[in-house]
């Protein structure tokens, strides 16, 4: 649907893939091979570049080498690794602590190393903000731009002067991350754009439209125990198989018939 909609990208959240596949809370429960698994699968189904949120890298440096390497196989475009501390914790919960800069450091670097394409954009979060402040998010960006990051991403800024500072302090691409409901205001995309941020996060919007959605027209089925009346809530069947391409694989099959 994000292809078809023409997004210029697709991100493959951490916090979607352990609520829908795991039907868990983003706490640190997914493993590397799931979320290759599933970037594998969506990889198959769009063209559009992927940029894949490898939460802590799923270890140390040394786990963040096979991390990279198995993600840019899957078919990712870019790669996101964070500071915090393993198990980590959606970058809008409290609770959550960072690793030393240095550790982080060395896992880009790793990570920068791994890579067989130098087009792979290998992109560092901080969520220091979090727990030692703006200051300290800025400066531990900067050291992961040192150390190679094409990319960086300060999580959770909670207010619009601090969203306006953090690309005028950086200087390679910034990613903000817009999660509804969370704690980073939500000026829009042409004001993002306006502050110099290069890539925007709608976080899980479409997860939390779909949850909403299934909510609502699953409860008139079980009171009304019939569709009819939310029969306008629902893609048509013939709108679902275009939506997956049947089309093209319709066409296979009478291509490769015997």
């Amino acid at each position: 649907m994000i292809e078809d909609l023409g997004f210029e990208a697709v991100y493959v959240t951490g916090a979607g893939i352990a609520n829908m596949l795991l039907g868990a809370p983003d706490v640190g429960l997914t493993t590397m091979t799931e979320v290759r698994d599933t970037v594998a699968a969506i990889a198959e189904a769009v063209a559009i570049p992927i940029i894949v949120d490898a939460d802590t890298g799923y270890g140390n440096a040394v786990n963040v080498v096979r991390t990279a390497r198995a993600l840019e196989r899957a078919g990712a475009a870019g790669i996101q690794i964070e500071d915090q501390v393993f198990p980590k914790k959606c970058g809008h919960f409290a609770g959550k602590d960072v690793i030393a800069t240095q550790e982080m450091v060395q896992k880009i670097r790793a990570a920068v190393d791994a890579r067989h394409d130098q087009s792979l954009q290998i992109i560092a979060r901080t969520d220091a903000y979090a727990v030692e402040g703006l200051e300290r998010a800025l400066e531990r960006a900067h050291a992961y731009v040192a150390a190679g990051a094409d990319a960086t991403f300060v999580e959770a800024p909670t207010t619009l002067s601090e969203l306006a500072r953090i690309p005028q302090e950086l200087n390679v691409p910034q990613v903000a991350n817009i999660v509804f409901g969370g704690k980073t205001p939500d000026p829009g995309r042409e004001k993002l754009a306006e502050l110099g941020f290069s890539a925007v996060l709608y976080a899980n919007a479409a997860l939390q439209a779909a949850l909403k959605a299934s909510y609502d027209v699953l409860a008139v089925l079980k009171r009304e125990g019939s569709l009819q009346s939310v029969a306008d809530r629902l893609a048509g069947f013939e709108e679902r198989q275009r939506v997956v391409a049947k089309g093209e694989w319709d066409a296979r099959e009478v291509r490769y018939r015997v």
